[in-house]
């Protein structure tokens, strides 16, 4: 197949999602579509692998964290951009049986691929929307007297839903004071309230003072509300220790491969994702050449420049441009000038032996997705989320 072919670990199964024959491939989710998985990464020049054993391993190691607590898993943005419709199945059949997504329409979707877990809407009840979450059996999670209400007069206690409340983010959920004063309020059975959640604003920097009232106060609700399963713990928020933990932890980020614990450790989680491009074509310049839009590189001396199938409307962020680097037989090679929609060049003038259709890996082998974030001036999240969808995407594991 030469170098171009997406490379598959060995004694995993690999399926790869692309247009072409489907013979010999993996089943897919309804709406896929399949190629063999030896067949090379020509469909669109760049191979995005994602590992399932990892992600399986890094929720069995968070759930480790507190044995006595329901470890469920944040899927929204299509599973952080890992593919909802193979990831959550991948998940239930490990034994996670509660999920959470941000909006009714990506609720609708889990409930597709997941026909008997409890899938949770982050963003809340839009108005009208109640009994689309009735005919799905999804779980809102309200943040207002007016949520409350309008869940309250369809659910009548027969449909769950949960509590948010404001901790101290100022976006959703209810203001501590009010969620007080509804201690005692036949509303709460009424709109079927089965988890008091709320969202911790810095639990990746253990040391923020924050985190240690936003635990005091969530303490103080979990007193006056009692008998009320709680969540509080994100990715970060599990590594707080047992007075953030509570009943039910929502890792999401971790799941993925991101470091929830950067200020402290080495990353804990195993990595999940890969990016794989062959090299299109190999060129030399001369001192003074520049390269890319609006020349914005100039070749300080001969140099030796490949370019990769692979740009912005891939989800590559184009801020990474002169500042990203990608690994070419072990090498660490400079993103050069901007990075266009559909192209990125890199200087291999220390790899002498890349040529047409050696591999390129943007994500993998000590690049992860925080290394690649923090180049582009971002964060792992978003390079996550942001992973388009022309690739040919490959799963592992599983």
């Amino acid at each position: 197949m030469g170098e171009i072919a997406c490379r598959e670990p060995s004694g995993s199964r690999m399926t790869s999602h692309s247009n072409g024959d489907t013979s010999g491939a993996t089943p897919l989710p309804a709406g896929s579509l399949a190629i063999p998985s030896q067949s090379p990464a020509v469909a669109h020049g760049a191979c995005l692998t994602i590992d399932l054993d990892a992600i399986v391993a890094n929720w069995r190691r968070l759930a480790a964290e507190a044995p006595g607590a329901e470890c469920s898993a944040v899927v929204k943005a299509d599973a952080y951009g890992c593919g909802l419709a193979v990831v959550a199945p991948a998940l239930a059949r490990a034994g996670c049986g509660s999920f959470f997504v941000a909006h009714l329409e990506e609720g609708i979707a889990a409930r597709a691929c997941l026909p008997e877990s409890d899938i949770y809407i982050l963003n809340g009840l839009a108005p009208g929307s109640a009994p689309a979450f009735a005919e799905h059996r999804l779980i809102p999670v309200l943040g207002s007297h007016e949520e409350l209400a309008e869940w309250a007069a369809l659910s009548e206690g027969q449909w769950p839903a949960a509590l948010h409340v404001d901790t101290g983010m100022n976006r959703l959920g209810l203001r501590v004071p009010e969620a007080l004063a509804l201690a005692g309020d036949p509303l709460l059975a009424r709109a079927g309230i089965r988890l008091l959640m709320s969202h911790l604003v810095s639990a990746e920097k253990p040391d923020e003072p924050v985190n240690a009232r936003q635990i005091e106060a969530f303490a103080a609700l979990r007193q006056a509300l009692p008998g009320i399963p709680a969540s509080l713990a994100n990715s970060s928020g599990v590594f707080l220790g047992a007075a953030a933990r509570h009943d039910l932890l929502r890792p999401g980020y971790a799941l993925y491969g991101g470091n929830p614990t950067p200020y402290r450790t080495e990353n804990p989680m195993r990595p999940v994702v890969r990016l794989d491009s062959p090299i299109l074509q190999i060129r030399d310049v001369e001192a003074g050449d520049t390269a890319g839009y609006n020349a914005r590189w100039q070749a300080p001396s001969p140099r030796r420049l490949a370019t990769l199938s692979i740009g912005y409307a891939d989800g590559y962020p184009r801020s990474a441009s002169n500042a990203g680097r990608a690994l070419v037989e072990g090498v660490a090679c400079p993103i050069l000038g901007l990075i266009s929609m559909d192209l990125i060049i890199l200087d291999v003038t220390n790899v002498p032996g890349a040529r047409r259709g050696t591999m390129a890996t943007l994500i993998g082998d000590g690049l992860d997705i925080d290394a690649v974030g923090q180049a582009a001036g971002t964060i792992g999240y978003e390079i996550l989320t942001g992973l388009g969808s022309r690739y040919v995407r490959s799963y592992t594991g599983g």
